[in-house]
């Protein structure tokens, strides 16, 4: 098993000529990795392609919780762009509820996908007023806002925050919407690759995520 190429900013098929990658809808793309199933060993060849783009996961991850997904955005040969992963478990308020978190530069839309949102980066929102959420990585409180996004689309019913860490976005979405209150809990963000030995106990299995 291995991770296939897609585009990162929708599910339109995407060619490769020469080196250089084409989605249907968005033309000359940098790929995002992804596997068809998420295991171990496709896990380590994500965080091979990561290099130092992390992938970053609330830790220690609740138990019953379980990576259903992964990816990375990157070009042969050169420095990641944005990586995600997916996770999902069991609350004794919403029930099922699904976590993504990714990690991206300005620009690569990846984040806006996977929240559903029409735009390739957060919006204004972000930065006005105060935020709502927020997280820690490496011991730094990260600030969250929430990104409006189309309450008209049944198929989405998500809470979407997002913010800025070291200079690439965060963008974490929470399905269903009422699942945000988990994030009055100040949730500790880990770069899953720094793990080590613990990496041989990550979950996997269930459901991949439908964007």
């Amino acid at each position: 098993m291995t991770l296939g190429a897609g585009c990162p900013r929708c599910p339109s098929p995407v060619s490769e000529t020469g080196g250089v990658w084409r989605c249907l809808d968005h033309g000359t793309i940098t790929p995002l990795w992804r596997p068809a199933t998420a295991d171990y060993e496709t896990f380590a060849e994500h965080l091979v392609r990561a290099g130092s783009m992390p992938t970053l996961l609330p830790w220690p991850l609740t138990p019953g919780w379980t990576v259903t997904d992964f990816g990375t955005v990157a070009a042969p040969d050169r420095e990641a762009r944005a990586s995600f992963i997916t996770v999902t478990g069991a609350s004794d308020l919403d029930g099922v509820v699904e976590l993504s978190v990714v990690s991206e530069e300005p620009g690569v839309g990846l984040g806006a996908r996977c929240a559903g949102v029409d735009r390739t980066d957060p919006g204004a929102e972000i930065g006005e007023g105060p935020p709502l959420a927020k997280v820690r990585i490496d011991g730094h409180p990260i600030s969250l806002w929430p990104v409006h996004t189309n309450d008209s689309d049944a198929m989405f019913d998500r809470s979407v925050f997002a913010g800025e860490a070291n200079g690439r976005w965060l963008w974490l979405v929470l399905r269903p919407a009422s699942a945000a209150l988990m994030l009055k809990d100040e949730w500790i963000l880990m770069n899953i690759a720094d793990l080590g030995p613990e990496l041989m106990d990550l979950p996997f299995g269930g459901s991949p995520p439908a964007w």
